[in-house]
């Protein structure tokens, strides 16, 4: 099982037994913030289930009609478990603490929330660790700190879960925070306030998710590092001399489609010339980065590349 798979699955057996649990201290005690919580906690158990889907789709290899894989089956499945965390999560949270808010107040009970929120914040803690130690050894392998690379990783399915893990941390603090004051005060409307509050955080974090995996399926620019290291890795081969055109496009988690023009060297022949670029072409391939590879030559007249020569970088 890759790392990606097992973080989903980890995520998946802790929010289902936290939507469960969630929801039996919701009918129990009447809590607004409680049902906030429950139907965060199944929105996310739905997510973990097309997020599963997303890795096995997007996994397959490429094919004579999808040359470049099915990588891209990971954002369009990660976009739906997204939606569905802003629509069964954020939108039901919203309208239930506004019910809540504009309604009496019912009989109140407060043991069995905090029981189930203190169990809530181990498992999804154990969750997040889980996805935080994937972040973390990833983000050291590609130099960046581990905040940036959740944010801009090509692995959705990683992003999601941390983002998910985390508000859902975040989210039992503010059921919490709504809870106790509840109980101090005597008033339902800090209650009602929390599952309001869970509901545009829920939103926040479904809407940035839903945007990165269109910036992918768009085809967004990739960064220089990103830019760099596929260049080196072209300019690195015995029979390129130069390299004059580079673009790159994610296919998929850590998997790239590049088009480049390249200068061999020596003198060819043009059939010569032409098995001698599809060979280069092949080299390139072999790297764990590049699914697919399309190089052509370049005209004398054309400017070299360089490593640091990127569009985000220029002045």
């Amino acid at each position: 099982m890759s790392s990606s798979l097992f973080t989903v699955a980890v995520a998946l057996v802790a929010n289902g037994l936290l939507a469960v649990a969630k929801s039996v201290a919701a009918v129990v005690t009447g809590s607004a913030a409680m049902v906030a919580e429950a139907a965060h906690s199944w929105s996310d158990t739905g997510n973990e289930v097309f997020l599963l889907v997303a890795e096995r789709r997007g996994s397959r290899p490429r094919d004579d009609e999808h040359p470049r894989g099915y990588g891209r089956a990971t954002y369009i499945w990660s976009l739906v478990a997204a939606f569905g965390l802003f629509s069964a999560g954020a939108v039901v949270s919203v309208w239930h603490g506004v019910t809540a808010l504009m309604g009496e107040p019912g009989k109140a009970s407060y043991t069995a929330n905090y029981v189930v929120l203190a169990i809530a914040f181990v498992l999804e803690g154990t969750s997040f660790v889980q996805a935080s130690r994937q972040v973390h050894g990833a983000a050291r392998r590609f130099r960046r700190s581990p905040v940036r690379y959740v944010a801009e990783t090509s692995n959705p399915t990683l992003r999601a879960v941390f983002f998910e893990d985390f508000s859902a941390l975040v989210g039992l603090l503010i059921a919490a925070l709504g809870i106790g004051l509840h109980q101090l005060t005597g008033r339902h409307e800090f209650d009602a306030a929390g599952s309001i509050a869970i509901g545009l955080l829920l939103a926040g974090v479904a809407i940035f998710l839903m945007r990165r995996n269109m910036d992918y399926l768009l085809g967004e620019a990739q960064g220089p590092e990103v830019h760099d290291q596929v260049l080196e890795r072209i300019l690195g081969h015995p029979d390129v001399n130069r390299v004059t055109y580079l673009h790159l496009e994610f296919v998929g988690p850590q998997r790239l489609f590049v088009v480049a023009a390249v200068d061999l060297t020596g003198d060819d022949r043009e059939p010569d010339l032409a098995r001698r670029l599809r060979q280069v072409e092949s080299d390139v391939e072999r790297s764990d980065l590049i699914e697919d590879a399309v190089l052509t030559l370049s005209l004398p007249s054309d400017p070299s590349l360089t490593p640091g020569d990127h569009p985000l970088t220029r002045n």
